[in-house]
């Protein structure tokens, strides 16, 4: 899912036989589903900027419109599964981020699909969720390490450990964000439960 404005959102929709997107709008404290569009290849991340949807599907970054035209595919992994699983944009647009699950890595490509840097670190095993913040912090949680890791905007080396393991109730985390509302890290997890960090 990403924030479209204000009010809406981005959803993907993948199973064996859908792959879309749905925008749902806020209306009155309400969801309110609207218009979608279809794929015609799967979709396992999502992210937006300035009008562009950036789509990953396992082993490709695709951009789109708003309205669902496919501009371009801007990076392409077909050696493994995985290799392009989730993705994210920093706030100014200028780069773009891919969490390579299989391949214990994160990439960090230009607008244009210009491969930037590649990060691997022995917490980073099997990244599954992805953020940035608008402060352009980047949040990366390996699945596999249990860890929620900060990483620089340049995509090159790991900040700090933010949370990991038992000591922090970190286990197969799958999903992290900020809220800047609240002042916290938000991190679903794969056993059916969302932790939540407040930050100093």
């Amino acid at each position: 899912m990403c924030q479209i404005t204000p009010s809406e959102v981005a959803v993907i929709v993948n199973d064996v036989n859908t792959h879309e997107v749905q925008f749902i709008t806020v209306k009155q404290s309400l969801l309110v589903p609207e218009r979608k569009f279809q794929l015609k290849h799967a979709c396992t991340g999502i992210a937006h900027n300035q009008g562009d949807l950036f789509i990953a599907s396992g082993e490709a970054l695709f951009k789109y419109t708003l309205c669902g035209k496919q501009v371009c595919r801007l990076y392409e992994d077909v050696s493994y599964e995985k290799t392009v699983e989730k993705c994210a944009v920093s706030p100014t647009g200028d780069k773009l981020y891919i969490a390579s699950y299989w391949q214990n890595k994160l990439l960090t490509l230009a607008r244009d699909g210009t491969l930037l840097a590649i990060l691997t670190d022995q917490n980073l095993g099997e990244p599954s969720g992805l953020h940035v913040t608008p402060a352009g912090q980047v949040l990366v949680c390996g699945w596999m390490s249990h860890t929620i890791l900060q990483v620089d905007g340049e995509g090159r080396r790991k900040l700090t450990i933010l949370a990991k393991g038992e000591r922090d109730g970190v286990e197969d985390p799958e999903s992290v964000c900020f809220s800047s509302t609240t002042s916290s890290i938000i991190v679903g997890q794969s056993r059916d439960n969302i932790l939540v960090f407040k930050v100093e």
